[in-house]
């Protein structure tokens, strides 16, 4: 089998895989990235496929191994290894103490910074911050999903300028 017909197959078997990986991610955006890397996948192995097997299950395989692997990545970023005596596992989220009083000067200054922005700045910048998605933002705001976009990065940018005396380095 050619790339080309490679492509095509491909393209006509990743209809069904949309809604597996609504499944397997339950977010729009996290399943088109699930779908967009098992396509990249299968496309630069594509000398291991068979041709006259099953391409949409081979497909869900790649799909279903990658998504496992993100999430076991992903496990890995929150977990550290504790190299005591008693070699266990502690989830680090859980044992963090901080000084608040940082934390609310911090708190205050941010929400100080978030109130100086413009209305037209603010208003797709918390909703973002608050979890809508960018065309859910669009279509409440009746504007195109590119200035939600754009106008959610002056934002940040203006927050940065405001609150540059908290950033790390």
């Amino acid at each position: 089998m050619t790339a080309l017909e490679f492509g095509y197959s491909i393209t006509k078997s990743t209809k069904g895989l949309r809604s597996i990986a609504m499944r397997l991610t339950r977010d729009r955006e996290a399943a088109n990235d699930l779908i967009q890397e098992t396509v990249l996948k299968a496309y630069t192995n594509r000398e291991k496929f068979t041709e006259g097997t099953n391409l949409k299950a081979w497909l869900y395989t790649i799909m279903k191994n990658t998504f496992i692997t993100n999430y076991q990545r992903m496990v890995r970023r929150n977990t550290f290894i504790d190299t005591s005596d008693n070699l266990h596992y502690i989830h680090s989220n859980n044992n963090i103490t901080e000084n608040l009083a940082y934390t609310n000067f911090a708190l205050r200054d941010i929400n100080k910074a978030i109130g100086n922005l413009d209305d037209i700045y603010k208003i797709p910048f918390v909703m973002h911050f608050r979890g809508f998605k960018y065309y859910e933002i669009a279509e409440k705001l009746n504007i195109p999903i590119g200035t939600v976009k754009n106008r959610i990065h002056i934002a940040r940018q203006e927050l940065k300028k405001q609150l540059k005396k908290y950033a790390t380095r």
